[in-house]
C-alpha cells in the first residue's frame, strides 16, 4: 500500500467538501442568473477560459500514458486482445444507450409541448458536417490520431535498448502534468457557478419551464441507464454500483463542473489504476472510449431526435428507427466528450436523417449547458465501467 504524498493530502483536504461546493455553486449561479442577468451574461468567458486552459493538458497526458504502456509492454499481443474486447463492448453498450434514449423519448414524449415560445428563440447556425463518412470521423477526432501516434512511438521505444531510461523520464513528466491538473480542478466550483449563471442569465428560467419535460426526460433516461444497464454490468462482476460511484465521486464532480468528460480522463485513469484495475486495460479503454464509448452522448442524441420529431409531428417507421440508431452510432464518434461537441453531433445527426426540420435545434441549444453536464457525468461513468468490465473479463491477461 502506497503512502500518500504531502501534495495528495493537501488535495484531499481541499476536496473534502467538493460535493457541497458544487451544489452551492449551482444554487448561487441560478440565483445570480435570475437576479443579475446582465452581469451573469458576462461570465461566459470564465468557463470558456478554464476549458481552454485544461484542454492542452489532456492530449499530452494521454499521449504519454499510451507511449509508456506500449513502451513497457512485454507481450504486445495483450494490447490486441484488449482492443478487440473493448471495441466489441463499445459497439454493444453504445447501441444499447442509443436504443435506451430513443425508447425513453417514445415513452416520455418530451416533444409534446407548447410551440408558441419557439419564436422567442433565435435559431442557431447549423454548420455542414461530413461526420457521416468514416474517414472524416477519424480525421476530425484528434484523440484517435494521438492514440495511433502514441502506439507507433511506444512500439519504437519498446525495441530501444535504453527504453527503461526513456520510460522513467516519460512517467516523471506525466506525474508533473497530473499534479498541475489536480490543482487546476480545484476551481471547478467557480466554473460551475459562472456556467450556470451565464445560462440562466442568457436564456432565463422562463425559457426552461416549457422545455422542462425534455430536461427532466434526459436526466431520468441517463439515471435509469446508469442504474439498470451499467449497474447490471457491474453486478455481473460482483461490484456494487453505489460503492463504485463513490470511489470516482471527485472525478464525476469535476466532469459536472466543467461539463466535460474529456478533461477528467487523465485523473480518471490514475484513479482506476489506483483501484487495482489492469493498467493496460485502463489506459486503452478510457482513451479509445473517449471517442467510441460516449454513453451519455448516445442517450442524449437518441432522446433529442425523438424530441425534435415530436415537436414537428414527424413519425418514423421501425426501419427508419433502426437507421437512426446506425446514424447516431456513427455521429456520436465525433463528439469526444468536449463541451459543445454533443450539440454539434446532434446537428450532424439531424442533417443526416433528412426528415426533421432544424428549427427545433434552437430549443435544445438554449438548454445545452444543462444537457452537457448530464452527458459529461454519464460519459465518465461509462468510461469507468468499461475499464472495469474489460479488465475483469474471463481470461483477461
Amino acid at each position: 500500500m502506497s503512502i500518500p504524498t504531502k501534495t495528495e493530502l493537501n488535495l484531499h483536504k481541499l476536496n473534502r467538501y467538493l460535493s457541497l461546493q458544487i451544489l452551492a455553486a449551482i444554487v448561487m449561479g441560478t440565483l445570480c442568473g435570475v437576479c443579475f442577468p446582465k452581469l451573469s451574461m458576462g461570465m461566459q468567458w470564465v468557463g470558456t477560459s478554464f476549458v481552454t486552459v485544461i484542454e492542452p493538458f489532456v492530449p499530452p497526458v494521454i499521449f504519454l500514458s499510451i507511449v509508456s504502456l506500449f513502451g513497457s509492454m512485454e507481450n504486445l499481443r495483450l494490447a490486441g486482445r484488449i482492443t478487440i474486447r473493448a471495441l466489441v463492448y463499445f459497439i454493444l453498450v453504445s447501441s444499447t444507450a442509443i436504443i435506451f434514449g430513443i425508447c425513453c423519448g417514445l415513452l416520455i414524449k418530451p416533444g409534446r409541448i407548447d410551440r408558441t415560445f419557439l419564436e422567442t428563440i433565435s435559431p442557431p447556425k447549423v454548420e455542414e458536417s461530413n461526420y457521416h463518412e468514416w474517414l472524416n470521423v477519424v480525421l476530425q477526432n484528434s484523440m484517435l490520431i494521438i492514440l495511433v501516434l502514441a502506439i507507433v512511438i511506444g512500439l519504437f521505444i519498446n525495441q530501444y535498448k535504453y527504453r527503461n531510461k526513456v520510460l522513467v523520464v516519460i512517467d516523471r513528466i506525466k506525474l508533473i502534468l497530473l499534479k498541475l491538473l489536480r490543482y487546476l480542478f480545484l476551481l471547478a466550483p467557480v466554473i460551475t457557478f459562472c456556467g450556470i449563471a451565464y445560462t440562466v442569465g442568457r436564456y432565463g428560467l422562463e425559457t426552461l419551464v416549457p422545455i422542462g419535460k425534455m430536461l427532466a426526460g434526459t436526466y431520468i433516461s441517463m439515471f435509469l441507464f446508469v442504474f439498470t444497464v451499467l449497474a447490471s454490468l457491474l453486478a455481473a462482476f460482483k461490484v456494487n454500483i453505489f460503492v463504485f460511484l463513490g470511489t470516482i465521486k471527485d472525478e464525476l464532480l469535476y466532469a459536472m463542473g466543467t461539463s466535460s468528460s474529456s478533461s477528467v480522463i487523465p485523473l480518471l485513469m490514475e484513479k482506476l489504476e489506483g483501484l487495482g484495475l489492469k493498467q493496460p486495460v485502463v489506459r486503452l479503454v478510457t482513451v479509445t472510449g473517449n471517442s467510441l464509448n460516449l454513453n451519455g452522448t448516445c442517450i442524449y442524441l437518441g432522446i433529442s431526435v425523438m424530441f425534435l420529431a415530436q415537436l414537428n409531428n414527424v413519425s418514423f417507421t421501425f426501419s427508419e428507427l433502426c437507421n437512426i440508431v446506425l446514424i447516431i452510432l456513427l455521429t456520436s464518434k465525433g463528439a469526444s466528450g468536449i463541451p459543445g461537441t454533443g450539440f454539434l453531433a446532434l446537428v450532424t445527426t439531424v442533417s443526416s436523417i433528412h426528415k426533421i426540420p432544424v428549427e427545433g435545434l434552437a430549443v435544445l441549444l438554449s438548454i445545452d449547458r444543462f444537457m452537457s453536464e448530464a452527458r459529461a457525468i454519464t460519459n465518465t461513468i461509462g468510461h469507468s465501467v468499461a475499464a472495469l468490465v474489460v479488465s475483469k473479463l474471463k481470461n483477461s491477461p
